[in-house]
């Protein structure tokens, strides 16, 4: 009687909720595509303010060392600041993005670290980089959990492409707008200095104060669907632990050797490019400069083309396979060749599209809802350590050995990369580690149609 009770009470959820959608315009009806597309928007620029800033000392490289009164060691350390917290700290917020704040209060707060981090740098104190990148890759992590919620069986893995392509747009813009800025403050101004470049810096602050805006809308709108739609009688009630972790699939953790092994061999191999490119090829540095950033301009558009593959075929494993083996060709043929490189630099842009459209929504597969902010905050936490060293140790092989040495290093990343993709495909690769050690395993997780 209990099960029948409880069955007739949720036809009559069903039907309350089709009776709502009835009344709505489809802009405004949560369950219909139009709205989703209007929340898409807004989730793609929360992340926005964070990629613009996040460029400003590259792209006012020569200005910052010469107003701030820098060394090229001393202006470095502004990006180790942003990598270094984010080791541990990625992991930590993600896991009270699921147990303390709730997706919506911890993306407005990750948010208002972004601006309170780059207003901050603006009047230079700069040791509140820290909190910037706090909050950039902890609100990364908030966005990829707000994705999965919003997007989980419909459109996912064309929106984690479109993320990909926002967040090279923020980098573009910012590299042919801010130092037009800066020239335009200057001549107001009359002079550089450090003035000049606070207020440029404070302009770009503009863009973190947008995406915190986006921030608070999107809570609404996500309360709002909650409240439309009913979700809260759908959910278990079950609240991430700490000790959780240990009971993280097999799958999961594959997934994590892949994100790492694959961003190691490709984002040190794109900082150290410029130089490759002249040295090997002859290219003068204006044709280094391009070809070296010719994976960005191709992973804009490309990657929510591919998202929208994947998502008709499915198959994310064997595409995340095809993403590995073709960056491992790729950086093949530059080592071992001297073809046109122009071809090789193409298909890496490609492949790097394909992994993050592809890779990203797995974890939406083999983990419940409410470990998701704890799994993605891992998953960039293991991300950042690992570029973070392996940055130092390909510098090192590179002064040590030269360039073909270092190419075959990445090249041995990602058979390291490829190995965690087969291994996908065994049955215990969808239980968890401790299941397996009591014997009792039984897979969970990424579907057939997923493999």
């Amino acid at each position: 009687m209990a099960d029948r009770h409880e069955y007739e009470s949720l036809l009559e959820d069903d039907e309350d909720d089709e009776d709502v959608s009835r009344h709505l315009s489809p802009l405004c009806d949560p369950t219909h595509l139009l709205h989703r597309i209007l929340v898409l928007l807004f989730m793609c620029f929360l992340g926005f303010g964070s990629y613009f800033c996040y460029d400003n000392p590259a792209a006012l490289q020569t200005q910052v060392i010469q107003d701030m009164s820098l060394n090229t060691a001393s202006f470095m350390q502004l990006y180790s600041w942003y990598s270094w917290p984010n080791v541990f700290l990625c992991f930590l917020f993600g896991f009270l993005l699921d147990r303390v704040f709730g997706i919506r209060l911890g993306t407005i707060i990750f948010s208002l670290f972004v601006l309170v981090g780059q207003v901050g740098t603006t009047q230079g104190h700069t040791h509140v980089c820290g909190l910037f990148s706090i909050g950039g890759e902890s609100l990364a992590v908030a966005q990829n959990t707000y994705v999965v919620n919003w997007f989980k069986g419909k459109e996912l893995n064309l929106v984690f492409g479109l993320q990909l392509s926002m967040a090279r747009l923020g980098s573009t813009v910012n590299m042919n707008v801010i130092g037009w800025v800066y020239g335009r403050i200057q001549a107001m101004l009359g002079s550089a200095g450090h003035t000049t470049l606070g207020v440029t810096l404070m302009i770009a602050a503009s863009t973190c104060l947008f995406s915190l805006i986006c921030a608070l809308i999107l809570g609404f709108l996500d309360r709002r669907a909650e409240r439309i739609l009913h979700k809260e009688q759908g959910r278990t009630g079950e609240v991430i632990k700490l000790t959780d972790v240990k009971d993280f699939p097999v799958s999961l953790w594959l997934v994590f050797i892949i994100c790492v092994a694959y961003y190691v061999a490709i984002f040190p191999f794109i900082g150290l490019g410029q130089v490759f490119f002249i040295e090997k090829f002859a290219f003068t540095t204006v044709q280094a400069r391009a070809i070296n950033s010719i994976v960005y301009i191709i992973s804009a558009p490309a990657s929510p083309l591919l998202g929208f593959v994947v998502d008709r075929t499915g198959r994310n494993v064997l595409w995340v396979m095809l993403a590995v083996v073709s960056l491992a060709h790729t950086l093949t043929l530059l080592a071992f060749t001297f073809w046109n490189p122009w071809i090789a630099m193409c298909l890496l842009g490609l492949s790097y599209s394909l992994l993050a459209c592809a890779l990203w929504p797995m974890v939406a597969f083999v983990v419940p809802e409410h470990q998701l902010g704890t799994a993605y905050g891992f998953m960039q936490s293991i991300q950042n350590l690992g570029l973070a060293l392996m940055s130092m140790a390909a510098g090192s092989i590179l002064d040590l050995k030269g360039y073909l040495f270092l190419e075959v290093f990445f090249i041995a990343c990602l058979c390291l990369a490829l190995l965690a993709v087969v291994l996908l495909y065994l049955p215990y690769s969808r239980v968890s580690i401790t299941s397996v050690l009591r014997g009792r395993a039984e897979p969970v997780g990424l579907s057939a149609s997923q493999i």
